[in-house]
């Protein structure tokens, strides 16, 4: 579990701070995309965040595991429904990658909205806001959890957030990437950013 939150915490850095790094020869590059994304049972990867022994509760009302979600490719975000600065924007951003990722690929990826709010955001906020915001089918994924569950959470992606209001709160704008079997692959930091990088992560985790 360790690893796990020491990954999360520098792997935003390492987004930042890294070179592009050599072009693979493609025929290699493909072996190892077939190898990793038929791989999605048995042992989880050591890295994976399915190890999280939390439980949450989706817009459905249904609870469930993270595993649950375990051989789509997931895009995840931490956000909370009553937000009127920022979240917009992320889901904004988060909606304008769904729609440049092409549709073969779509059909296998989870978008997951997870709430640092969970006291608030209950399963029929959260489903009211998934209707609202026209993303009320099984692609669009609202999670609640609880606190500890949450921080831990956010631990691992590297999102921090703070309330500065009894309505309000303060944290991270970063959309990350996981792979079939739950290994952190990309983060996209900021609101507006460009979004070729983090489609190009996404579509090369397609089978």
């Amino acid at each position: 579990m360790k690893k796990l939150i020491l990954l999360g915490l520098s792997f935003s850095l390492f987004v930042l701070n890294s070179c592009g790094t050599a072009t693979e020869e493609k025929g290699d590059e493909n072996h190892e995309k077939t190898e990793r994304n038929l791989n999605f049972t048995g042992e989880l990867p050591e890295l994976s965040v399915y190890h999280l022994p939390s439980n949450w509760t989706n817009q459905n009302g249904e609870d469930i595991l993270l595993e649950d979600l375990r051989g789509n490719i997931v895009v995840a975000v931490m956000i909370y429904t009553k937000c009127k600065a920022a979240c917009p924007r992320l889901i904004a951003d988060v909606r304008r990658i769904h729609s440049l990722v092409d549709e073969g690929t779509n059909e296998q990826v989870k978008y997951v909205f997870v709430s640092i709010d969970p006291e608030v955001d209950t399963p029929e906020t959260m489903k009211s806001f998934a209707i609202e915001n026209q993303m009320d089918n099984e692609q669009w994924v609202f999670l609640r959890g609880s606190e500890a569950d949450t921080r831990e959470f956010a631990l691992v992606l590297g999102v921090g957030y703070k309330r500065i209001s009894p309505i309000d709160f303060s944290h991270s704008n970063i959309i990350s990437v996981f792979d079939q079997n739950g290994e952190l692959t990309f983060q996209k930091e900021g609101l507006g950013v460009d979004d070729e990088a983090i489609v190009e992560a996404i579509e090369k985790l397609a089978i």
